[in-house]
């Protein structure tokens, strides 16, 4: 584990009793745990704007009954085969299927491949969750 360091932060009585409710919501157990956690999202943040690697998954609900569009899907994911790590496939019930697709690249190749499929006819919904692949937070 890396070494702790204390500092202080200075903040409006506001502030801070807003931030400590949202804590509380949060089920928080103390202000260092959500500082750094704030710490990380806005370091993630910088790392997809700065095109670094990240990990994530996108989460497509299609119809599969509509005609070609699975062949299709399938096409597109062999199109971005250097980015995506795993898939799986769920049935939601007699027409309508839940894909997810882990994925680790570049933040600009994770969306490209969202707007490719979010563009197949038949797709009902498509979102992308990046994440760190934690080796620079």
């Amino acid at each position: 584990m890396a070494k702790l360091v204390r500092f202080g932060v200075s903040l409006e009585s506001d502030l801070l009793a807003i931030f400590d409710a949202h804590l509380r919501s949060k089920k928080y157990t103390n202000r260092s745990e959500a500082i750094r956690d704030l710490i990380r999202e806005d370091l993630i943040k910088k790392q997809w704007k700065e095109d670094k690697e990240i990990a994530g998954t996108i989460t497509i609900i299609y119809d599969h009954h509509r005609r070609e569009l699975v062949n299709k899907l399938m096409d597109i994911q062999h199109d971005f085969g250097k980015i995506i790590i795993s898939t799986q496939h769920i049935h939601l019930d007699h027409h309508n299927c839940l894909e997810i697709i882990a994925l680790r690249g570049r933040p600009g190749t994770a969306q490209e491949l969202v707007d490719t499929l979010q563009a197949a006819k038949g797709v009902k919904h498509v979102t992308l969750s990046m994440s760190s692949t934690g080796r620079d937070i």
